[in-house]
This record gives C-alpha cells, structure tokens and sequence, in this order.
C-alpha cells in the first residue's frame, strides 16, 4: 500500500506544486480557497471526476486514506456477504478482488443494465469475462435495479436484506456503490461557466480548448470529449493541450488535433483473471490482462512523477 501514495515534490523541473482548492478560475487567473491568486497566462483544467469510496480515496491526507484502506480491508474480512451496485469497470474489479482474496465469499453484482461494461466491445469479450465471473462465484443480476437501498451505511458491516425490481432477493452484510463519477466545476468563473455541459463536463475544442475560448485548455473526465474516460487517455489529452500551448508561446497557429479514440479497456478480476480489449490488440485473455495490469502501472506513474524512490507520504501530508 505505501507505494500508492506518491509524493509530487519531484513532478516539476520549473516551477512549484500548491496544495490548495480553486475556489474561482477565469482566464488569466486562479483564485485559491485560501486566498492567494495565481495569475496564468494559459490554464489547463484537470479537475477529473469524484466516485464513491474505495473507487477513489476521498480524503487529501494521505495517512488518513491509508487507515481508512486498512479499515475497509476489515470490514471485507469479516463481511459475510458482499453486494456491489454497478456492473461497470469499477464494480467487475472490485468483485473479482474480493474474489479472489476471500474465495467462498458471496459476492453480488447488481446492475440495470442488460450487459457489462458499457462500451463498444465484441461478444466475446464479455463472454468469457462472464465465464471467469462465474468461475470466481460472482452472482449477476443484470437489468434490474434494487427495489430499495439497504437500511445500512455503504462500507460497514451490518446485515441486510432487499430485493430487486426483477423480484431478487439478496442478504448480504457489505455494500458498496460502484457507480456515479461525478465531474465537479463549481469552480468556474462566468467567463467558463458557459462551456459546462448539462452533464458537468466541458465543451472544448478539437485543440481541447475549452468552447469559446483561447488560453484555457480542459483534459481528461473533466472533458465533453466522446470516448470512454480513462487515465491512458488522459494521458494524451495532456500531451496534446501542451504541446498547443508550446506552439501558441512561440507564435505557432497550427494547433495539434486531437481526435477521440475508440473503445478500449484492461479489465483485472483479480491478480490472476480478467479481459482486455483494443481494436489493434483484439481481445486479449487472463494472461495478458494480468501482465498489463498486474501492477496498475505503479512503476510507470512514479517514474512520470519524477519520484521512482518515493515512500508513503508522511501523516498529514
């Protein structure tokens, strides 16, 4: 666990890091909820999304996310029954994890839509990572939603029992909710505010510049861009907004294009299971899946963060 934890002290050969909240963002400035306005003569607005917890830690202390991991991983151990609400990329995971580490576990998939993980992806890929489901002991049940919310808080073990609109019935003493990214730009000054979406996320351009404007860029979940969100595109966002902003610095119009990228996924279940899909790859079995993903590129992002030495960060961090 210390490694998932990483220090951004080594992220920029210029410049500085400020932990802080944007409270308002307009061009040419941002304004701190402590006080302090940063004057910018380019922004790039990289806000993401927020998910329930443990999909995304919610909390910016690092010591405190640590204990509420190691929390988490009791209350899984001495849970007797598992029911995860969303039979996307976040819930097949977390399935397959819980799986895989307490075999015998029940653990339950409840989902409104007819199929797993939406996205364009052939049969056969969610085939088979129905056959590894099933070898794993995970119960779906698909289009169909829970007639009411368990009575208990997400994350404690306390025990329940609801049924589905399909008529289910499913007891189990764990539940956690692994559906509902949220992209929050509450942030957004009035000369930004127009670019937001009914959905919360940015129109921006071809070049990713935010709709309507020339200096500010948006990247990654915060953006309207059509295509699945993932870190790995994220990634390219970036390297598109500032390489357009190397270019407008030195006077150069002729913006780099960025065009949306087809449907691809690596999907664990597990540290041994799961599937993956690309259009140049195909699909691509357990195996590879855990080759890919075997350490969820830990390595890659301290390398990227210029901090491949970097420990947990200190309490309070």
């Amino acid at each position: 666990m210390p490694r998932l934890f990483i220090r951004y002290d080594g992220l920029l050969a210029r410049g500085r890091v400020v932990r802080d909240r944007a409270a308002s963002v307009r061009p040419g400035a941002v304004e701190l909820e402590s006080g302090e306005v940063l004057p910018a003569d380019y922004i790039v607005l990289a806000t993401g999304t927020t998910y329930p917890f443990p999909a995304k830690i919610d909390t910016t202390d690092a010591a405190a996310a640590a204990d509420r991991l190691h929390r988490l991983r009791g209350e899984l151990e001495r849970a007797s029954g598992v029911l995860l609400l969303g039979a996307g990329p976040v819930g097949l995971e977390f399935a397959g994890e819980i799986a895989a580490e307490w075999p015998g576990k029940p653990v339950t998939v409840v989902d409104p839509h007819a199929d797993l993980v939406s996205g364009r992806f052939p049969g056969e890929f969610r085939a088979r990572l129905r056959e590894q489901l099933a070898g794993l002991g995970v119960r779906l049940l698909l289009g169909t939603s829970l007639a009411e919310p368990p009575a208990t808080a997400p994350g404690l073990v306390a025990p329940f029992t609801v049924r589905t609109r399909s008529g289910d019935v499913v007891a189990a003493d764990l539940w956690f909710a692994c559906h509902g990214a949220a992209t929050g730009t509450g942030y957004l000054g009035a000369e930004l505010a127009g670019a937001r979406r009914a959905d919360g996320r940015l129109e921006v351009t071809e070049h990713l510049r935010v709709a309507g404007q020339e200096t500010v860029f948006a990247v990654g979940d915060v953006t309207g861009v059509p295509e699945m969100k993932t870190g790995r595109l994220a990634q390219q966002h970036a390297e598109v907004a500032a390489a357009n902003i190397r270019r407008l610095i030195e006077g150069d119009s002729q913006l780099q294009v960025y065009a949306p990228q087809p449907d691809a996924i690596v999907l664990p279940l597990g540290p041994a299971g799961g599937m993956s899909y690309a259009p140049e790859a195909g699909v691509l079995g357990p195996q590879e899946t855990a080759q890919i993903k075997a350490t969820f590129f830990i390595e890659g992002y301290l390398d990227l963060l210029g901090a491949a030495d970097a420990a947990m960060l200190p309490s309070g961090s």
